[in-house]
Parts: structure tokens; sequence; C-alpha cells
């Protein structure tokens, strides 16, 4: 079985001409239940993340804003929402889902929620669409409960994780890898462990070329869990990726990464990342490629 963590408040009210597309997490629900890749009996629903979880990785009166909805005009502007309450239920509903998700990973070998990857949230700021830090919270909330030794967060998105990569700065249990467009946001990088920058217009040949041997390459550490956060804004239509990825490139990118990991039996966490494609329809298909990737996986091996 392939868990699917799936809420209905991951649709926040921000209005439909946003410049974010947040009807795409309801879109995907509704693709993956048409395809059957999500079930009654795969379905999880889960709990909003506890304020104990969120302190693990957020400064209190950064959370004590959200749930007053009180960030200033310029908090709420480098957010990207307005803070109403349909956001704040979405961020902790989201980072509540990633949470489950990375349970259910480590019981199934893969689970993936169907929201999740917000990297831009630092410990006490929102950024880029990012409210809670859903990976990093999953992944103090692991080790706290000391259920897994070492973390690798292989971010795939075209935006460096860039919230992350500062979050876990000098942590030795959490190793994060970020494959991202060079001349893109956010302009100020953190260092991640790894950084890997790419240069505009890359193509599928080259862009998998890295990708495969980045995964060689961390091959030779040890891991007993992965986030993977499987941004789709690397697609040559996307509106703010500029990197020239096809359809099918995605399509190889999933089944190279969520293979290498599932056959070294290490659980995978599936998280969606970004996606800003011109086309909704499309961009709702190209974020589904992780869940059905995963999906193929767990019913055929390879």
């Amino acid at each position: 079985m392939l868990p699917i963590v799936n809420h209905p408040d991951y649709v926040a009210q921000i209005g439909d001409d946003h410049r974010f597309p947040i009807n795409k997490f309801g879109a995907l629900f509704q693709l993956l239940q048409q395809d059957k890749i999500i079930r009654t009996d795969n379905l999880f629903i889960p709990e909003p993340v506890s304020h104990a979880d969120l302190l693990k990785v957020h400064k209190a009166e950064y959370i004590e804003k959200i749930d007053n909805l009180s960030l200033s005009k310029e908090e709420e502007r480098k957010l990207g929402f307005p803070m109403v309450p349909s956001v704040k239920r979405r961020s902790y509903m989201a980072t509540g889902g990633t949470v489950l998700a990375a349970r259910l990973a480590l019981q199934y070998q893969l689970a993936c929620n169907t929201a999740g990857g917000s990297h831009h949230a630092f410990a006490g700021a929102g950024n880029g669409y990012c409210v809670f830090n859903d990976v990093a919270v999953a992944a103090h909330s692991l080790l706290a409960q000391k259920l897994v030794r070492r973390i690798l967060i292989y971010d795939l998105d075209v935006h460096q994780g860039d919230g992350t990569a500062e979050i876990f700065k000098n942590h030795p249990q959490v190793y994060t890898c970020s494959i991202h467009a060079k001349k893109n946001y956010p302009a100020k990088k953190q260092q991640s462990n790894q950084d890997i920058e790419l240069e505009e217009h890359l193509q599928d040949e080259a862009y998998l070329a890295i990708v495969e041997d980045s995964l060689q390459k961390l091959s030779k550490q040890s891991f007993d869990f992965v986030f993977y956060v499987a941004g789709v804004d690397v697609h040559e239509d996307d509106k703010l990726g500029a990197l020239r990825i096809t359809t099918n490139g995605i399509i190889k990118r999933e089944q190279m990464v969520l293979s290498h990991f599932y056959q070294r039996k290490i659980p995978v966490c599936g998280v969606l990342g970004g996606g800003y494609n011109k086309s909704f329809e499309h961009l709702v298909y190209l974020h589904s490629i992780l869940h059905r990737t995963c999906h193929h996986l767990i019913h055929h091996g390879t």
C-alpha cells in the first residue's frame, strides 16, 4: 500500500486570481482519486501539527504571530499570502500532513503528502509562500522520538531550500542537498550541506545526469530516512522556473530518485514542493507524477 495524506484544508481561501495556484491541492486529490492512486484504504487524514512539534523548529514569537494573524505588512509581503484564518489552518494542516506522512513512510517504506515542501520558511519568518517548514518540523519530530538516526533532505525544487539549509546548518543528523537554479529566488542563498546550482535553460539529458551523479555520491553516505521535495517548477512551461525540463524529464527524474532509495530499502516521505505551470491542468498532472511513481514502485517493485 502507498499511504497518501490529504486534507480539504490544504486549499486556503486566498482568491482564484492569486499568483499562487492554491486550488492545485484540491485538483490533485481529485485526479489521484479518479486514477485510483488514492482509494479509501490508503487515504490518511492528518491532524493539525502540534505546538510542541512546531517549537522544535520555529520561534515561539513567530508561531504566536501566525496564531494571532498579526504579521506586519512587510512580513505578509515576504510570505506572499494574506494572513487570513484559512491560510493559518492550511499551514497547520499541511505541516501535520508531512509529520504523518513521515511516520507512515517508516511503516510502509514510501508515503506521500499531497502538499508540503515549504522550504523557504525560516525559524522566525515565513517567505515565498511558506509559513511553516513542514519537512524541518517532521524531521525534528522523528529525531526527537529517536525513530531515525540520520536524515537526508533531498530537494529538487527549482528554488534553493534556503530555510531548510539555515535551520539544519551544523546539525549532524540531518544532511541537506539542494539542486536548484543558480539565478532564481531566493536572491540570497543559504549554505546547504550540498548545493548544486544549475544554469538557465538546462535540458533533460544534462539535468538527469546531474541528479544521477548526486544520487551516486549520496549513496556513499549512510541515511536511514529521506524527505524528497519533488518540486515540478523545473518544467519548461513553469512561470517561475527558467529551466527547460520536459514532462518526460520529470517522469524520468521521479523514477530515478524514488527507485534509488526504494531499492536500498531507505524510507522516503515525498512532498510536493513548487509548481507554477502556465497550464493549471498540466501542473496538477506534473505534481501527480510523484504519487504515480511511488504507486508503481509499491505494486511493481521497479
